[in-house]
């Protein structure tokens, strides 16, 4: 299995809808990809930012490109990310999963 991380900051007063954005978007799309094992989205408020790390498991880097396309280090974006996110950080971040549920 593979995680896979993507990390967005928006301004805090943001935050909530960001997130609501983000399950019209993001969510949806991750849960609906064959090869995805889960979807997690966390956030950290800090001063007046929101971080947000999304954090996806995968079976494998092949499930991963039916999401992500043939670069799948690079991020994806939605067309109103720009509205709400301070910077479009270019890539992603994988690792193994060595310890499972």
């Amino acid at each position: 299995m593979i995680a896979r991380t993507w990390h967005g900051v928006t301004d805090a007063a943001k935050a909530d809808e960001y997130f609501d954005y983000l399950k019209k978007t993001g969510v949806p799309e991750y849960q609906e990809t064959e090869g995805n094992r889960g979807v997690y989205v966390l956030l950290r408020i800090e001063g007046d930012w929101a971080h947000f790390l999304l954090l996806t498991l995968w079976e494998s880097e092949d499930a991963i490109k039916r999401f992500a396309g043939p670069d799948m280090e690079r991020a994806k974006y939605y067309p109103e990310d720009q509205k709400f996110l301070l910077e479009l950080e270019p890539t992603v971040t994988h690792y193994e999963v060595l310890v499972k549920p």
